[in-house]
């Protein structure tokens, strides 16, 4: 018979977040580093490869540290079916380390049982209502700022301050579309963008006035 394993799982939701606390939090219970599975990606379609390796070494009896009950999913719903799937179809123990009632080697009897799944239920509610609570304060401090006319993105980059003598040579087809775009350093698309923007057609009159000021000749 098969020795039963201990494994660690640890996630961020992006590239850029450090997984280092949860790490840490894993290192006193041994974990042999080719159990340990670590994922750096949202946790939105739970498409996780990582964890999906891990789920297919499970084995009845193995157990998984975790060190909080929301890196299993990303709402109620599936952090509920996750649970399901390793302690009833894996038939393995969890430990969540932020939350020490949610250990289901102790106390498998009828009352363990419930106190754990209870106990289980109610965190994974309050994670669900935390995360939609940070969501909703994200999209209200975006909106507030918008609306004091903060502009999120990238800043456009402007028109060159010779941009009338060019715009005279392209209209002039002394300039072409590659050789103005090269020299203001935007695409001509954006070009066309700016100008339309500014109220300039592309098919000018004589002595039309073009952005920035000045008259074509």
């Amino acid at each position: 018979m098969n020795e039963h394993q201990i494994f660690g799982y640890a996630r961020v939701s992006t590239r850029e977040q450090n997984v280092d606390r949860q790490l840490d939090a894993l290192a006193p219970f041994g974990i042999p580093k080719r159990n340990l599975y670590i994922e750096k990606r949202s946790g939105k379609d739970f498409e996780r490869p990582a964890y999906k390796r891990l789920l297919k070494r499970l084995k009845p009896g193995d157990l998984l540290y975790v060190k909080s009950i929301d890196r299993l999913g990303r709402n109620y719903t599936e952090i509920i079916e996750q649970w399901r799937v390793i302690t009833k179809e894996k038939q393995a123990d969890v430990k969540v380390l932020d939350m020490p009632l949610l250990d289901t080697t102790y106390g498998k009897d009828l009352l363990g049982t419930f106190v754990a799944d209870l106990t289980l239920q109610v965190m994974s509610f309050v994670a669900q209502m935390e995360r939609e609570s940070i969501h909703q304060r994200q999209a209200e401090g975006i909106a507030a700022a918008k609306a004091r006319g903060v502009r999120f993105g990238k800043t456009p980059k402007p028109l060159p301050d010779n941009f009338e003598e060019l715009f005279v040579l392209w209209r002039q087809k002394k300039l072409s579309n590659q050789e103005l775009a090269r020299l203001c350093g935007l695409d001509i698309s954006v070009i066309y963008r700016r100008l339309r923007e500014a109220g300039v057609p592309l098919t000018l009159p004589p002595s039309f006035p073009v952005p920035g000021g000045g008259r074509s000749e």
